[in-house]
């Protein structure tokens, strides 16, 4: 199966290119909010790696957020484009699922903590999740008012690893000693091919005329508090 996969979902524009989940090709870009520009061209240099065998894509997988709506709106628009074309299925991948896959990397002793992706929001709200240490979502996507006692009632039980560009600015609000930080951790699309991949394998796919994914103006936030 040869897959592409596509994220927009923050500043990072990325695309990468697979088959039978090995990458094939992989371009990303973190200058800031240039998809509209970078996208097309990315693609274009995806499908270029496939004109020598006269090789066809099987589908499209397109993050599907939480993130932001411009780079969200250009990414779902591009891929639907190319299902149509290609008459291909679309795949859709939690933005926050690829993020924990790539932060359970980094964690040894993972198996007694959770793991909380963040995506920023403004002020000091952030949209987040949380997952154990097998990457099994142990509470769903939510928009939250970071206070210092955020989150104070999960992580008296346990380590925490908070990650995404969101976790950044809660370091200095956030300080139990059970939260720890993971930096410089993006969604790129080439750690969405095994996602991508399993998805294909399951035809769990989404409509490509009403699929759309989670933009952040859609979540009403909430302040987490103390039990």
């Amino acid at each position: 199966m040869i897959i592409l996969q596509i994220e927009t979902s923050t500043n990072v524009c990325s695309v990468a290119l697979s088959e039978n989940g090995q990458c094939i090709f992989s371009k990303s870009n973190s200058d800031g909010m240039n998809h509209a520009a970078l996208l097309s061209v990315f693609i274009a240099e995806a499908m270029e790696v496939l004109k020598p065998e006269a090789k066809k894509l099987d589908a499209v997988a397109v993050s599907s957020g939480p993130g932001s709506y411009t780079g969200l709106r250009i990414g779902v628009s591009t891929a639907k484009g190319l299902c149509y074309g290609f008459e291909i299925p679309l795949i859709a991948i939690s933005t926050l699922e690829v993020l924990t896959a790539e932060a359970l990397k980094q964690v040894e002793n993972r198996k007694i903590a959770l793991f909380c992706p963040m995506i920023d929001a403004r002020r000091m709200e952030v949209y987040a999740a949380f997952y154990d240490g097998k990457g099994e979502i142990k509470r769903e996507i939510s928009a939250d008012i970071i206070t210092l006692d955020s989150y104070d009632e999960i992580l008296v039980n346990q380590p925490v690893y908070f990650f995404g560009n969101g976790a950044e600015k809660c370091k200095t609000t956030i300080n139990h000693p059970n939260a720890h930080f993971i930096d410089n951790l993006v969604p790129l699309a080439v750690n969405m091919i095994p996602f991508a991949e399993k998805a294909f394998v399951e035809k769990k796919f989404v409509d490509v005329a009403y699929f759309e994914p989670f933009y952040l103006k859609e979540f009403q936030t909430t302040t987490p508090k103390r039990q």
